[in-house]
């Protein structure tokens, strides 16, 4: 098996091979590649993008620009790069579940369909967030108080079917209370928003709250087990509600990539996703690497597509 260093020079000799025209094939890349990411600028996903964009320049030889387009939910990114000319040139940042969740509660410019898999490399629990001066120090004083005046409280989201809206639509079902949602379009405006105290709380990842700590109470996350992180912070399914919800972030090509180009990004990102650096600076940012190659990944997204159209049936989360 190849040394680290080994793989990285095989992976170069790759990229050069690619680049070089030869036999009349054109040169790639020709122009910068573009990742288009669906939220503001500063958020979780935008800065994995700008990590994973200044590494693969490393390994392609060329350059790699990140754009925000923000809105709905980040539908408006994933439809354009499944609309872009399948050349190499464009990608996506991707998040879970609202890559599936999206063309279930609405006619989306997107399908799951639309796009080549290159991997996924991030997964971050959802979190349920206050004010540090916020009256509810647990999240049973929340959902108590919730319970006693339904509609009342507010709770902010980026996005309607996204991993921190779809935890507080469960929540709410196994609690039996009803809140209101308010949607932001990232990171940065969730946290403004309960640092104002324009909201009672947040589905917010805890990598982000984590991020800028000062002035914020966590009161639960979503993921499968306590964070290395934030140990201290209960589980949902811990305090009595069977409710497991994280973040994945991943990279895609438009479906009809040529095999050649496809395969030197897939592996350029594996090797990224395994690079001690990247691992670095996404810890740093308090979110776990979580590796899985293309063709993987979207064969456990399909399976759980069935999961979320049930969901669906019994709880239509745009409603909620």
């Amino acid at each position: 098996m190849p040394t680290p260093f080994r793989r990285r020079g095989l992976l170069a000799a790759a990229g050069a091979s690619l680049a070089a025209p030869a036999l009349g094939q054109p040169r790639w890349p020709d122009r910068p590649i573009e990742i288009v990411v669906g939220f503001v600028a500063g958020g979780g996903t935008d800065l994995d993008a700008r990590s994973y964009a200044r590494a693969l320049e490393t390994r392609i030889g060329g350059s790699v620009v990140v754009t925000n387009r923000a809105g709905a939910g980040g539908e408006l990114a994933l439809a354009a790069v499944a609309r872009a000319k399948p050349d190499g040139h464009t990608l996506g940042t991707t998040n879970y579940p609202g890559l599936l969740t999206i063309p279930i509660e609405r006619p989306a410019q997107f399908r799951l369909e639309d796009f080549a898999p290159l991997g996924n490399l991030v997964t971050d629990p959802s979190a349920i967030t206050v004010h540090a001066e916020s009256p509810y120090g647990s999240l049973q004083d929340l959902l108590a108080a919730a319970r006693a005046a339904p509609e009342r409280l507010t709770y902010a989201s980026p996005g309607v079917g996204s991993d921190d809206h779809l935890q507080l639509v469960l929540l709410q079902a196994a609690a039996g209370i009803a809140m209101t949602h308010v949607v932001f379009q990232g990171d940065p405006q969730l946290r403004q928003a309960v640092l104002g105290k324009q909201v009672d709380c947040t589905g917010l990842n805890l990598g982000a709250v984590l991020q800028v700590p000062d002035h914020l109470r966590v009161l639960a996350q979503a993921g499968a087990a306590r964070s290395r992180f934030r140990p201290e912070v209960p589980t949902l399914k811990e305090l009595g509600y069977p409710v497991e919800m994280a973040s994945e972030r991943g990279l895609v090509a438009p479906a009809g990539t040529p095999a050649a180009i496809l395969s030197r990004l897939r592996e350029a990102t594996e090797d990224i996703a395994r690079d001690p650096d990247f691992v670095r600076q996404l810890e740093g940012r308090f979110t776990e690497p979580a590796w899985e190659p293309g063709d993987a990944w979207f064969a456990r997204l399909k399976r759980q597509e069935a999961g979320y159209r049930a969901l669906w049936q019994r709880t239509p989360w745009a409603q909620r």
